[in-house]
């Protein structure tokens, strides 16, 4: 009897916890049952502070030569020839030119061992554009390579420059989903809010902008930029490109969430209490499905990086010496590159890492918003 009574206080307490639960705490709570979504959420934060330290993170420079012309991965061990050590090591490799193909190739060398150093010195760089450092967060002594990606061909580090260019792709995706949201949040409310005429010339234009051809519009808007541009301003106009390109989707869904609430009690009791449009829009319309806007915008935030990352990749985005991952991908735009060097197209695994766990996310987060949801 006292088990049973134990039971039925906690059912009792959950219940009572749900009748007094605010909708984000609901949402948190249905979230959290989604297991993809949460792992999505670790898997995003440990890229975005991985991007935003990336100068302390990786061991080399963006554009620091290393001498290793297309060396293959070279990954850290915890066994030499004396057994398991605590400290991890690398081994040291030689190399052999084929005077016929002219190809290399490296041989690990057990016989030097480097051990990994961790908070080491290396080349200099300014943390956030201000503190000027030269500690990195791991490295090996002189004499010896950290390659986790391997090479290129001018043998630059892939892993450092993934790194570096993970941070100007997810910039872009946040950025331009924020000016997406400003554009679909404004044309959307009004052509849902007022209608009539309004509403007419909105949804044409959307129409229109939709109707085009998702790479030639790119390709026609990227063309437009000029090319004596510096690569901040190059950066700029892409996100801006991608911003008014994407923004359609959103006011779609605004504008169908306005039709259906315009007309509620609540929002006649505003108007009564003379409240101006803009007030009912900015107090009452947008925050009755901010959940529903946090999902849309988290779906949207995976498709600018694609974005970004097919229009660097076509040499109509971003260019050296900017490094994004879709600049890194244009390696492999040579066969025989892929074939010396399959580990060039590295940063398309990491683009595939980043989409999945945004989707996971955007997923999770619109069954949460949603109070008919399975998973609810």
């Amino acid at each position: 009897m006292g088990n049973q009574t134990l039971v039925n206080k906690n059912i009792s307490s959950e219940k009572q916890s749900l009748e007094v639960a605010s909708q984000w705490q609901l949402i948190w709570w249905r979230f959290r049952k989604h297991k993809l979504a949460m792992v999505g959420v670790v898997v995003i934060i440990v890229f975005y502070i991985i991007a935003f330290f990336a100068p302390f993170i990786a061991p080399y420079g963006p554009h620091e030569r290393t001498g290793q012309v297309f060396a293959p991965p070279l990954w850290a061990s915890f066994i030499t020839e004396d057994g398991f050590q605590l400290r991890p090591v690398v081994f040291g490799f030689e190399k052999e030119l084929d005077m016929e193909t002219f190809q290399r190739t490296y041989y690990e060398d057990r016989s030097q061992i480097y051990p990994i150093e961790f908070f080491t010195r290396g080349q200099s760089y300014k943390l956030f554009g201000i503190i000027e450092t030269d500690l990195h967060l791991f490295g090996v002594e002189e004499g010896g390579f950290i390659f986790l990606m391997g090479t290129d061909k001018i043998g630059r580090d892939v892993f450092s420059r993934v790194i570096y260019g993970a941070r100007i792709s997810l910039s872009i995706g946040l950025i331009g989903v924020i000016l997406s949201l400003i554009f679909g949040l404004i044309f959307g409310g009004i052509s849902g809010y007022f209608g009539g005429r309004i509403d007419l010339i909105i949804q044409r234009i959307i129409e229109i902008l939709r109707s085009f051809p998702t790479i030639p519009l790119w390709m026609t808007l990227a063309a437009a930029i000029p090319k004596e541009w510096s690569p901040i301003n190059v950066y700029f106009a892409i996100t801006v490109i991608l911003s008014l390109v994407g923004w359609t989707g959103l006011a779609r869904v605004v504008r169908g969430r306005f039709l259906s609430i315009r007309d509620e009690d609540f929002v006649y009791a505003a108007r009564m209490a003379g409240a101006s449009n803009w007030r009912i829009i900015r107090k009452h319309l947008i925050p009755s499905f901010y959940s529903h806007i946090i999902a849309s915008i988290t779906l949207a935030i995976p498709q600018m990086i694609i974005a970004e990352t097919s229009l660097s990749f076509l040499g109509l985005g971003l260019r050296a010496p900017v490094i994004s991952l879709g600049v890194l991908l244009q390696g492999g735009q040579n066969i025989n590159a892929i074939v010396l060097a399959p580990w060039l197209l590295m940063p398309a695994l990491f683009v595939i890492v980043t989409v999945l766990s945004f989707n996971f996310v955007g997923d999770g987060l619109r069954d949460a918003a949603d109070p008919y949801s399975h998973n609810s």
